[in-house]
């Protein structure tokens, strides 16, 4: 663990451009890596935040066979709403740059011939899917068959999501190509590896000895797992139209593999920004004084604790990350985040529906981050957070600091006289919150650290309610004087430390406090530990605005329906009908009497969940059936319904009662029975159906 670093190159996982970004990505991600850079940044740290669009790979050829369109044209479509969101959500990089530009193939492929020079790489000839159909290889993502592992049908030639194995596409049971449908056949091709089993003595001591107590364990726990599973080589290019070309001799229609170009973006990244800048790059990557941070989800610890290292090591200039602070996976409403289920909350969309409201999204995330384990957010979590404690607490005490110092000195901060023990004590612990809070965020804990915030709140809403200056201004003015003073020290306290959490918030109760401009404007995080007068009275505050505003249940029960809508339609298309059973005769079918009836009367059969006990005029008479869909309607809905009836089904006693035929039902896609009618006026009971 470096101390005292000169500087800081923070990088964020690239996201990937086949889809727009959820709150899974926010959460695991991109709002803890931008609490971390503007954490540093107001401790006047040098920090170069970075990140792009991840633009390579076989999803995006996916991708755009699937939609119809180039691969250009969906990393272009993609790049435009991801960088909106992330500058919609505040997310602070000092470059978003993309893996397509010609400063990253420059360094990608320098940095492939670099280590191709010095032999470090590994070149084989071996044996690929290959579809004949559609005259090329099969990328992993292009291969689907059965998991030799759990039987799962729909496992990818990479990876099977159900039980998350590792596999190689050959090891797929009866593979077929996601191109043509087609079964692949065998075919050579030739392509060179990473050797990582070289790195493992190294990756031991770096990781399990070097970082074993500060590394997360569920960071340390995987790579300790992955080392002793045993590295062998991995394959850096691969067969592909779509990505950097490999640049040796012999390598025509082949690209690098994503996996070993998308972390180099990060250096073409800092590369990009340094030349716009006016600044050099070498030092964010190259020297020892430099802290370098890797942020991402959990899927990419092994790209990032292992690979990329390892990649860095082989080059031999680079330093190492300092840490890797991973974070698991975020569930909604119970099921795990999918794009292509559209099971989400997709934040263009959020601001459509909750305008302004960017921080609240930011602090349910936050405290609810899955920094150690797989966490699930609700919409009733949110909605509990915002109205309990945004509003009730951060929002309630600033509300009330302004709303007083206007009526008592229309907004001029107040000349304090004695301090009593009481706020003597108040501002000791504001001054030791900066402290408080910094711990955890170095610590990479900033569900903690956000905790501490909303205490420094606490503090301001608990020392106005025993002081009660509404209370002393009628006999003791001069004492509610310091009162309104010591409120707005610890407002301004939370300008300053909430800004990593909440920008768009401290930004505007920087604006109400006054403070956006002058000395004043200039508040470090330190200065809250070190100033004794962080707004120096006599200074003039604007009038108050409500910080956050109340979520009534009917916006939450609107994007609850709205998943229970993605969840009905996901049913609806993943449906599989039964199939179509023995061949019969016409003389089978001409055997059944099926006809028209109407539901005449309706009982729950006693002591049975499932059973009706009806009285149906089927045209001929009226007849008792019994029927197993008490689970489905009551007795009251089925009065009256029009139906289908087989109505020769020899009869059958069912707890006594004897049933005379059968009523014929379906299900539609959320497993729900719906009655087989006549949609007709005019058709009356006992037609024969034929």
């Amino acid at each position: 663990m470096l101390h005292d670093p000169k500087r800081y190159t923070v990088t964020a996982a690239l996201p990937y451009t086949n889809g727009p970004i959820h709150i899974g990505h926010l959460a695991g991600v991109y709002v803890p890596s931008d609490i971390y850079s503007r954490f540093l940044r107001l401790q006047g740290k040098d920090v170069a935040f970075i990140c792009g669009s991840d633009e390579h790979g076989v999803a995006i050829s996916m991708k755009a066979k699937k939609e119809g369109i180039t691969p250009q044209e969906v990393i272009d479509k993609y790049h435009a709403i991801i960088k909106q969101s992330f500058a919609d959500f505040g997310i602070s990089f000092d470059n978003y740059s993309r893996t397509s530009a010609k400063i990253h193939h420059d360094t990608a492929s320098e940095f492939f011939k670099k280590l191709y020079d010095k032999g470090d790489f590994i070149e084989e000839v071996t044996e690929q899917l290959y579809d004949a159909e559609a005259g090329q290889f099969l990328a992993d993502r292009f291969v689907i068959g059965t998991c030799p592992k759990c039987g799962n049908d729909e496992a990818y030639g990479d990876q099977c999501e159900r039980c998350g194995s590792t596999l190689n596409a050959t090891d797929l049971i009866n593979p077929r190509s996601a191109i043509s449908g087609s079964k692949p056949v065998i075919k050579e091709t030739k392509h060179w590896f990473l050797p990582l089993d070289r790195y493992d003595a190294f990756l031991r001591e770096w990781i399990l000895e070097g970082h074993k107590n500060d590394w997360k364990p569920n960071v340390y726990g995987q790579v300790r797992s992955w080392l002793d599973d045993g590295l062998k080589p991995r394959a850096v290019t691969r067969d592909l139209d779509w990505g950097i070309p490999v640049p040796v001799a012999g390598a025509e229609g082949k690209v690098l593999y994503v996996w070993f170009d998308a972390p180099i973006g990060y250096i073409s990244s800092t590369k990009e920004w340094a030349q716009r800048e006016g600044k050099d790059w070498e030092p964010y990557w190259k020297s020892d004084d430099t802290k370098l941070v890797h942020f991402i989800g959990k899927d990419n610890i092994v790209f990032h604790c292992v690979i990329f290292p390892a990649m860095l090591k082989a080059e031999g200039s680079y330093i190492l990350p300092d840490n890797v602070p991973a974070n698991e996976f975020l569930n909604l409403e119970g099921n795990k985040l999918s794009t292509s289920k559209n099971w989400a909350v997709w934040l263009h969309e959020y601001l459509q529906d909750f305008p302004g409201q960017q921080d609240v999204l930011r602090y349910a995330l936050t405290s609810n981050a899955p920094e150690t384990k797989d966490n699930d957010f609700t919409w009733k979590d949110f909605q509990a957070r915002n109205n309990n404690e945004l509003v009730a607490i951060f929002g309630n005490f600033i509300n009330r600091v302004v709303v007083l110092t206007n009526k008592y000195y229309e907004g001029v901060v107040p000349q304090p006289n004695d301090f009593s023990d009481v706020d003597e004590a108040t501002l000791t612990e504001m001054r030791a919150y900066p402290a408080v809070i910094a711990s955890s965020v170095e610590r990479y804990r900033f569900r903690e650290a956000l905790g501490e915030l909303m205490n420094l709140a606490r503090l301001g809403n608990k020392y106005l309610a025993d002081e009660e200056p509404w209370k002393v201004i009628k006999d003791n003015p001069a004492r509610v004087q310091t009162q309104m003073y010591v409120a707005l020290q610890i407002a301004t306290a939370l300008s300053v430390l909430s800004e990593p959490f909440l920008p768009f918030t401290a930004a505007k109760l920087r604006g109400m406090l006054g403070i956006t401009s002058g000395a004043v404007g200039k508040l470090s995080w330190n200065d809250i530990s070190l100033k004794t007068d962080l707004l120096p009275a006599g200074g003039q505050i604007g009038q108050a605005e409500l910080l956050f505003a109340k979520i009534e249940d009917e916006e939450i029960q609107k994007q609850v329906d709205k998943l229970e809508a993605t969840k009905t339609a996901n049913a609806a298309e993943n449906k599989v009908a039964e199939p179509q059973k023995d061949l019969i005769q016409y003389d089978d079918f001409a055997k059944m009497d099926i006809r028209t009836g109407t539901i005449l009367e309706a009982e729950k059969m006693p002591k049975a969940n499932k059973l009706l006990v009806l009285k149906v005029d089927t045209g001929i008479d009226v007849r008792t059936i019994v029927s197993g869909i008490a689970e489905s309607f009551t007795p009251e809905e089925v009065v009256g319904k029009r139906v289908t009836v087989l109505v020769n089904l020899a009869p059958r006693a069912l707890r006594g009662v004897e049933s005379q035929g059968m009523i014929l039902m379906t299900q539609n896609s959320e497993g729900k029975l719906v009655f087989l009618n006549p949609d007709t006026d005019g058709v009356g009971n006992g037609e024969v159906i034929s």
